[in-house]
This record gives C-alpha cells, structure tokens and sequence, in this order.
C-alpha cells in the first residue's frame, strides 16, 4: 500500500507541463500561506507598504505626504490592489501568494534548464516553503515581489540571446531594482558576467550589444518612475529619497560584520565543497550565472551590515537550485530510498501554518471573525470609545491607521523605528534633527490624544536609550492607560 500511494504522488517528471507545476505551487504556497491571510500584520515593513500604497490611491506620490526607505514599484504594487480592491488584507495577502509561486516557477525554469524537470521540480517546492516560513515572511515583503521580477529575469537571460529577450529581461530587472534597491548589485553583477564571457570568446558585437540592451531596459524603468516627480517639478524627491537616502541606510551600518560571518561561512563551505567533490559543474553557464546572482545578493547584504530574516528571500530562490543538484548526486541518496520518509515529513514541515489554521479558527469561535490582531482590534475599540478622534499615534500596531481612515502624524513616524533613524531626516527635509526632537514634536506639538504602544516591550530598540526614557517619561507624567486590547496599551492624553 504505501509503495502504491508513493507512485501515485510521485510527479512523471518528464510529462510535467508549466502549467501543472505552476497548479501544484500555486496550491503549495495557498496552503500554507492561508491562515496568514487574516492576521492585521506579520511584518511591520509590509504594514508600511500598505500606508504607502493608501497614500498613492488618496492623491500622493510617495515621499511627499509619508515616507519609507523603498523605491516606488513596491508601493506601486500596493497602492494597486488598494485601489482595485479596497481595503482588503486578503487581496493583499492573495496577491502576495502569486508572488511566491511566480518565483517558485521560474526557480523550477532554471532548475529544468540547469539540470532537469526533477530537480527543477523540487527546487521549486523548496523555494515556496522558504519565501512562506520561518520567521515573519508569511506577509507580503518587498523582497517577494523583487524575486517575482528577478528570477523571470535571470531566466530570459539564461534561456535567450536575442535582443528582445536582453530588453525584457532588463525591464524585469528595473522593476527589481525599483523595488528592492539592494538587489542592483546582483543584477550588475548579472550584467558584468556576459560581458567578460563573450570578450574571452571575441564576440564584441555581443559582448557589448547585448549588455547594452539590458542596461537600456533597465535605465527605462527608472526613468519612468522618476518622471511623475519630474512632472510635478519635484525631482529631488525622488533622487533624495530612492537614491541618497538607501545609500546613507547601507552606510549606518548597525551591526558588526562578524554577525554576517555564520552565513558567510557556510556558502563559502558549500561552494568549496561542491566544486572540490565535482558535485556542481563550476563550468556550466547556467551554474555560473547563478553563482553570479547569488554573489551579487551576499553582496549586498554585507554593505548593508545585516542579514533579517526576510533579506533572505533574496537568497533562497537562486540557491534551492544549486543545493537540489548537489542533493541529487549524493551517493547514499541514490541507494535509500527516502521517498516514505520524505511522504511522512512533508506534511509535518508547515507546523507554523498549521497552528495558525488553529488560531484563527478558535478565533472565528470566539468573536465571530477569522480576522485577527491589535492592528484590527485596536481601531475597533477606539471607534467605539472615540468615535471621532483621528490623532492617534501608533508606536507599535501601526497598521491601525488604515482601518481608522487615518494617517500618521509626521513622515517620520510613517514606520514608527523610523523616528529614530536621524541619519535619514535630511533625505525628507525633516525639520527636526534628531530622534529625541522629533519625539518632542510629536508629543509637545501634535499632541496626540491616543498613544497605542506594544504590551509588555520596549517601544523602541533597546539600545535607544535616550529615546525610550523620553517616550516613557512623557506617557507617564502626561497620559493614562485607558485600555489593554489583546497585546496592545492605549493610553489617553490627560490634559
């Protein structure tokens, strides 16, 4: 019995067709990225992007009513769904799923191209659980829909030599890069590659022409978000915000580089082993591109001094690949057969998705809606208490602006940690100069009669001392706690 249901689930990987696989990891990524699709928030980045995007469909451009360090197609892709569908954390979270198995099909395109349908296959299921677990990435990130653009991408320019697949692939890269700034290494990098490849084999036409395809097609995407700034007679915005202001983030590097050595570590080992074992051919073109990204990603990441969880995104789709051939040319795998082991682990691998299936059902139970959190919670109990109040300051749950038909306060308080990210006022002409004096502000000036803080923790990172023992001591001298909803204080202004 088992070896028969092992049969039926086993794929006919040579029969596979696009749209089958694309079919199964659309299901994949559905399953266990569901249950998130009620949650308020999952990523405080993504509650961001979402008062990005509203500001968008109210008439903004970003940069001139909020502002967050990200280039203007992730807002774009919010302020999209925002507009077509409403306020609607579903659509959001539906659309995000798309992403995940988009880039999980072009994962299994270059797997197929690289090795086989197998391989490709596999890769591809590997790249939907690790963009949809561990961690807070079960939320719509900025690095998925980077990769929804990259990985297409690398695959015309792995599968192509024309001309028109050259454009499209630097069109693909330019909303890449105007999503996710960081990733311009790795598509530089991408560029650099063919150049030298093509000179060694003294095809200069080539060796030149093409590059020079993929840059036009990357160069046309920028100009065209620059433009509506431009139109506007407002292009400093745009050069302030999307370039000087991610060069100066990648700058004010908050951690030691040793904190990035783990994972450096550990690519270096794969990589040495790999080729010193022959498991990977190093001289396959497909495996050198891909190589290239992913150095071009670790790159990046060094500049910026840290590695989040959801940084890794930007890894996982290109290095699934490389590690699914180094897998299937394990001698010991090739004589066990794993395949009721693996029948076995797989469904257990999603624990995550399958306690929250449990959360929003005893949720569902229990207030009647499978919608959950402070950020949809908090504005319900404030529109029953305070009906008409709009000057609300969220310094945690901050997606609790978008249910209240509110905005933040100032620009700089957009994402609450960016009130204390000094380094980036000048890149929006804050007028205050520090963390401290924007708090002053906002506390002294603005006044806001609500203040929601996140129970239990420190409003801001704890090494900002001189900003949490301001912020706690105006709460305490100048509000009081009214109410705890769920994990969320509401404190009310007593004058």
């Amino acid at each position: 019995m088992p070896n028969k249901l092992i049969k039926t689930l086993t794929p006919n990987y040579p029969a596979l067709t696009d749209r089958v696989v694309f079919a199964v990891l659309i299901g994949v990524a559905t399953f266990i990225r569901l249950p998130f699709f009620f949650r308020d928030y999952i990523d405080r980045d993504e509650s961001t992007f979402i008062l990005m995007g509203q500001s968008w469909v109210d008439g903004h451009l970003p940069y001139t009513e909020l502002w967050d360090l990200k280039p203007p197609i992730t807002f774009l892709f919010f302020a999209g769904i925002i507009y077509v569908f409403g306020k609607s954390f579903l659509a959001i979270r539906f659309f995000g799923t798309l992403l995940v198995a988009s880039t999980a099909f072009f994962t299994y395109k270059i797997g197929g191209l690289t090795s086989s349908k197998k391989i490709g296959f596999w890769a591809a299921v590997g790249a939907v659980v690790l963009q949809s677990m561990f961690g807070s990435i079960q939320g719509v990130m900025s690095e998925h829909l980077c990769m929804a653009f990259f990985m297409p991408a690398l695959y015309l320019l792995i599968k192509s030599r024309s001309v028109v697949g050259h454009l499209g692939a630097g069109l693909l890269m330019g909303l890449a890069v105007m999503t996710k700034l960081n990733i311009a290494y790795a598509v530089l990098f991408v560029a650099v590659y063919p150049l030298h490849r093509h000179f060694i084999r003294k095809e200069y036409y080539k060796g030149l022409g093409m590059p020079a395809v993929y840059g036009l097609g990357i160069l046309t995407i920028v100009l065209l978000t620059f433009l509506p700034y431009y139109w506007e007679g407002r292009p400093e915005v745009w050069w302030k915000s999307v370039v000087l202001a991610s060069l100066e983030y990648a700058g004010a590097r908050r951690y030691s580089i040793a904190n990035l050595a783990p994972t450096f570590l550990v690519l270096g080992l794969f990589f040495f082993f790999t080729w010193k074992k022959r498991y990977l051919n190093y001289r396959n073109a497909n495996i050198q591109i891909l190589v290239v990204a992913i150095v071009g990603v670790v790159f990046s990441f060094a500049k910026a001094g840290r590695i989040n969880s959801h940084y890794l995104i930007q890894l996982h789709p290109l290095l699934i690949v490389l590690v699914a051939i180094f897998a299937s040319r394990l001698s010991f795998l090739k004589k066990w057969d794993y395949r009721p082991y693996l029948l076995f682990l797989l469904p257990l691998l999603p624990v995550e998705s399958y306690l929250e299936y449990f959360a929003i059902t005893r949720n569902k139970i229990e207030k009647g809606t499978f919608y959950n959190g402070e950020g949809i919670t908090v504005p319900e109990y404030l529109g029953e208490h305070y009906p008409s109040e709009k000057n609300v300051l969220f310094l945690g749950y901050h997606i609790g602006y978008w249910p209240m038909d509110a905005a933040p306060p100032t620009m700089a308080a957009t994402h609450p940690s960016n009130i204390c990210r000094n380094e980036l006022f000048p890149y929006f002409d804050n007028p205050r100069k520090t963390a401290v004096q924007e708090l002053e502000y906002l506390m002294r000036e603005v006044r806001p009669k609500i203040v929601v803080i996140r129970k239990g923790r420190m409003i801001f990172d704890d090494v900002l001392e001189a900003e949490n023992r301001y912020i706690n001591v105006f709460l305490r001298q100048h509000y009081k706690l009214r109410a705890t909803v769920d994990q969320a204080e509401i404190y009310q202004r007593l004058e």
